[in-house]
């Protein structure tokens, strides 16, 4: 065999092997369980290397306000698409675009980016309630708790609208105000009960907000701590992180940016020194096209995690396995579908 077959032969060996190596845990200990991508269930297992919490297209006009027709479909597939192809150039396989209902959200223009980028793409149901409820629309405003998880009971079961598309998680949001409002009470509440029905997980933007309070109100509901994702973690206090993740909360630490850099790595360490390496999802929370801005606006792209970030984790002595662990084992863990009763 010449030298320079016998070369490219190794390095294919080497770098199967080094697959097999990240898979094979994550494969024993998820087997059968599935998470609900935007071109169908896949094991949770070929999630993968997974970004959490990001963003294709976002409109903050408003519910009241907002139309699809704001916005040309291929004039976003266009500007996204090439952020999505440098995401799986990077060695991501996944990414949950977190952008809800009545903000953005368009299952249809997903699935065409996951096809095209090769990315698995998951979206979400729920109701996005922070800013005041801005982005509830006067319809569900005075809705019921059972009356909002009905609807997203229902897009979980048989799809968003005509698309036939299902949702990979709830996404909801709530103020950060010292305690929940009672409109906010009755979104955690809903989300608790579409839980409890579907096994979709429950991703809360909460920040600096009333993390406790929120599993209080899931536990109310009979719903266990590792149901709950704490979007927006790092704004929160580390006390209040320390005590969710005690409850088995998956803590967030999804703003990840340049001046960010340093929080993120202190709670990741912070985390890790107490036993909480199992609890953490990282992210950029980055993105979007913006159809209020001309050609969309500056796109963030998703790449910081990777150049910068995960090095400084090898620099602060987080071993490949416990980096695997927060970039794959995590995300596989969080979002599949399976109830988390108390």
């Amino acid at each position: 065999m010449p030298r320079r077959e016998f070369l490219h032969l190794c390095a294919a060996t080497t770098a199967a092997a080094t697959l097999r190596a990240a898979i094979e845990p994550v494969a024993s200990k998820f087997a059968g369980a599935v998470v609900q991508t935007v071109r169908g269930a896949i094991p949770a297992v070929a999630l993968g290397r997974t970004l959490p919490h990001e963003h294709v297209l976002v409109d903050f006009i408003g519910a009241d306000a907002f139309r699809p027709e704001r916005y040309d479909p291929d004039e976003v597939f266009a500007a996204v698409l090439p952020h999505l192809r440098q995401v799986r150039a990077l060695g991501f396989d996944s990414l949950c675009e977190c952008t809800p209902a009545y903000l953005g959200r368009d299952p249809r223009l997903l699935a065409r980016l996951s096809t095209a980028s090769g990315l698995h793409l998951i979206t979400n149901t729920g109701l996005y309630g922070a800013r005041q409820d801005k982005f509830i629309p006067a319809t569900a405003r005075e809705a019921s708790a059972e009356a909002l998880a009905r609807d997203w009971i229902l897009e979980a079961g048989q799809g968003i609208g005509a698309t036939g598309i299902k949702p990979g998680f709830i996404k909801s949001g709530i103020d950060a105000d010292p305690s929940l409002s009672a409109s906010h009470r009755r979104l955690v509440a809903a989300a608790a009960l579409a839980h409890a029905a579907t096994g979709l997980t429950i991703a809360v933007h909460t920040g600096r907000g009333p993390g406790r309070e929120v599993l209080d109100v899931l536990h109310e509901h009979g719903v266990a701590g590792p149901a709950f994702v704490w979007v927006h973690a790092q704004g929160a206090p580390d006390d209040e992180l320390f005590a969710a993740a005690d409850r088995g909360a998956w803590i967030s630490l999804d703003g990840l940016n340049q001046p960010t850099v340093p929080r993120h790595l202190q709670a990741c360490l912070e985390l890790k020194r107490r036993g909480h390496l199992d609890r953490i999802l990282l992210s950029h929370d980055a993105g979007w096209f913006d159809p209020e801005k001309p050609g969309g606006g500056a796109f963030r792209p998703f790449t910081l995690l990777s150049s910068i970030f995960i090095p400084r984790l090898r620099e602060n002595g987080f071993s490949e396995s416990e980096i695997d662990r927060i970039t794959r084992e995590n995300p596989a863990a969080a979002y599949a579908l399976r109830q988390r009763l108390l």
